[in-house]
């Protein structure tokens, strides 16, 4: 192998990757031995739950790692999927632990969905567009990918929050119309990824700014940035680079299994410290909201710093898309496996507030350049969500 080569793999693969899994076993150990005193002392319960989220923070991290890596190498938009999906793994884990824990939980995963949403739409979209417009200026991305996502997110919005109030008792959809509103969700979210991910691929790539000013149709252009580095196939032929995705791939789900085993664990301490302190029952789903999708925010912003609008596109609206179209089925199945009430309809300040973000974001589709102005409006938009959050 050559310096270069191997100076490159060098930077591809480091003694970090390891860590994070290496944390969360260890960190599994430790939790089930001294999980007696959690369970008696109320500073334990408290110490635990804060260290608990901590290493499922540091790992979530290391799955972000990995998958950004591997998304390197397949480039968008089938890199950046690997991660929303591995994402999105962590949190299904997480709700499904508070669900299937003590005590009722049947409002938890609408709580988490209307958090993520909010926090993805308004709060991570608009620091992007505010740090990469005063950096950049107005930043030019593909509409038609825009239009894509916004499109799903209307319709699993309204399926997910609002229908349930409509056809449902007290927020919760009957037994046979769950089913069907899981298998017709999941179904609608498999076609958007078989185009996501096939003959609209170009929909989702970054774009040169002369690609947006011609008329005619263009090929899609190289993405811009990290998911420029690797396209599939691309790189040095050696056997030590073919088996790089097969590692990380590996190192990222021995990563996951930990974070689902800690999250088992985490759930009952969650209720109890918000027991303890009189918090409103929906803290929990913000909490697990934050727990999630803080590492992949910072990547977001990240992308954001280096003008790449479009991948912060394919992470926020893509991990929402994922989220309504994945979470809500497999949580509605969950509540029909094991007769559970899953509460999904929204109180009418946070339909309005969402909807309100869903127009905002369309009108801003209408421009072709987005910045700072558009960021500040949707940060407007979530400082109202967590003043209704604690009213």
């Amino acid at each position: 192998m050559s310096t270069s080569s191997r100076t490159a793999s060098a930077a591809a693969f480091s003694v970090r990757d390891p860590l994070p899994p290496a944390v969360g076993w260890v960190g599994l150990a430790a939790v089930w031995l001294v999980s007696p005193l959690l369970d008696t002392w109320a500073v334990g319960t408290l110490g635990g739950l804060a260290c608990i989220a901590a290493i499922i923070v540091f790992c979530s991290a290391g799955v972000v790692r990995q998958a950004e890596a591997l998304a390197r190498r397949l480039g968008d938009p089938l890199g950046t999927l690997v991660l929303t999906l591995s994402v999105v793994c962590i949190e299904v884990a997480l709700i499904a632990a508070v669900m299937l824990g003590p005590g009722d939980h049947a409002t938890v995963a609408r709580d988490s969905v209307m958090a993520v949403s909010m926090i993805i739409l308004n709060l991570v979209i608009g620091l992007a567009l505010v740090i990469g417009g005063v950096r950049h200026g107005p930043l030019l991305r593909h509409r038609a990918g825009v239009a894509g996502y916004l499109v799903m997110l209307v319709v699993l919005a309204f399926t997910t929050f609002a229908l349930p109030a409509l056809i449902g008792t007290d927020g919760v959809f009957p037994p046979v119309a769950a089913a069907i509103v899981a298998v017709a969700t999941a179904c609608l979210y498999a076609l958007f990824l078989a185009l996501q991910t096939g003959r609209r691929a170009g929909d989702f790539r970054e774009v040169e700014p002369l690609a947006l000013e011609l008329t005619a149709p263009a090929r899609p252009a190289t993405p811009a940035g990290p998911a420029a580095e690797a396209q599939p196939g691309a790189g040095p032929g050696t056997a030590a680079d073919r088996r790089e995705p097969l590692l990380r791939l590996g190192l990222l789900v021995a990563t996951l299994v930990p974070i689902v085993l800690l999250a088992h664990r985490m759930a009952p301490l969650l209720d109890t410290t918000l027991d303890r302190l009189g918090a409103p029952a929906a803290l929990s789903g913000l909490l697990i909201a934050v727990i999630v999708f803080l590492p992949e925010s910072i990547t977001t912003l990240r992308a954001a710093r280096n003008a790449e609008i479009q991948r912060v596109s394919n992470l926020c609206h893509g991990a929402l898309v994922s989220t309504l179209g994945l979470t809500v089925p497999v949580v509605l199945a969950i509540g029909i496996l094991s007769h559970q009430r899953v509460v999904l309809a929204a109180a009418p300040v946070d339909l309005l507030l969402l909807g309100v973000t869903l127009v905002l974001a369309a009108s801003s589709l209408a421009r072709r350049r987005v910045g700072a102005l558009h960021g500040a409006a949707h940060l407007v938009l979530f400082v109202l969500y967590a003043i209704a959050l604690v009213a």
